[in-house]
């Protein structure tokens, strides 16, 4: 099994440009698993993690509504905004700057083969992160994420999660609010949840801004300790 994770940092791009590499990673660890499969090969599947900022972007995934989204063509444009229909998991979200995605493309025959487990270490690898600034995160009970204050009126969300996975071999991941702009969730109703509050780690902090590599720095001590992965940047 390799454990071994390649690490990349994107910075700020396109997310239809994103969504493409990351097809091209998921295909090429798929047809290396098929081609083990068909002629006993033995060749090892690779592993990524991909950090990356979106431009201003909403999507919907396939069990998405479409009514969800709050906003006409026109009002897109005005924002300086774009929409995309996806093959992940999960309802609608957005991504925007001050933002940190986070993309496993990661094949789980080299850790475990769980999905509900894979969904519940991402949430952990949040809420661990978050500790460490004084934070308590946690799971709310058929919302996958992380969120503040569960039960309460006061509930909010701070990261959205929504996956692919095919074959043991997954993409798409999380997004957590750092730096985010929070009047972009205002034209959605988040994951389809009504009700729910969206946060950011900055507004918890009451810090006009929080380091983002630092934050990026925790999420990659924590994602390599559960999966007990080496990652290569």
């Amino acid at each position: 099994m390799n454990k071994t994770i390649k690490f990349e940092d994107l910075g700020l791009k396109d997310f239809k440009e994103t969504w493409d590499y990351q097809e091209t990673l998921f295909k090429a660890i798929l047809d290396t698993k098929i081609k083990n499969r068909r002629e006993d090969a033995g060749l090892e599947t690779d592993n990524h993690f991909l950090f990356v900022e979106h431009p201003h972007v909403y999507t919907l995934g396939k069990s998405g509504d479409l009514s969800n989204l709050l906003l006409s063509e026109t009002q897109l444009t005005e924002k300086d905004a774009t929409f995309y229909k996806i093959n992940r998991g999960g309802d609608i979200t957005y991504h925007g700057p001050g933002q940190i995605v986070g993309y496993p493309i990661l094949d789980l025959d080299n850790f475990f083969t769980d999905i509900h487990k894979y969904l519940r270490f991402l949430e952990e690898i949040i809420i661990l992160t978050l500790a460490e600034y004084g934070l308590k995160t946690e799971r709310s009970p058929g919302e996958t994420g992380v969120w503040l204050d569960v039960g309460t009126p006061f509930a909010r969300k701070i990261c959205a999660m929504g996956v692919r996975a095919s074959r043991w071999v997954t993409m798409h991941g999380f997004a957590l609010n750092v730096n985010a702009d929070l009047g972009y969730f205002d034209n959605i109703i988040p994951c389809g949840i009504r009700g729910k509050a969206v946060t950011s780690l900055n507004n918890e902090l009451d810090v006009d801004k929080v380091d983002e590599a630092e934050v990026k720095r925790k999420l990659l001590k924590h994602f390599s300790v559960l999966f007990e992965a080496k990652i290569l940047t």
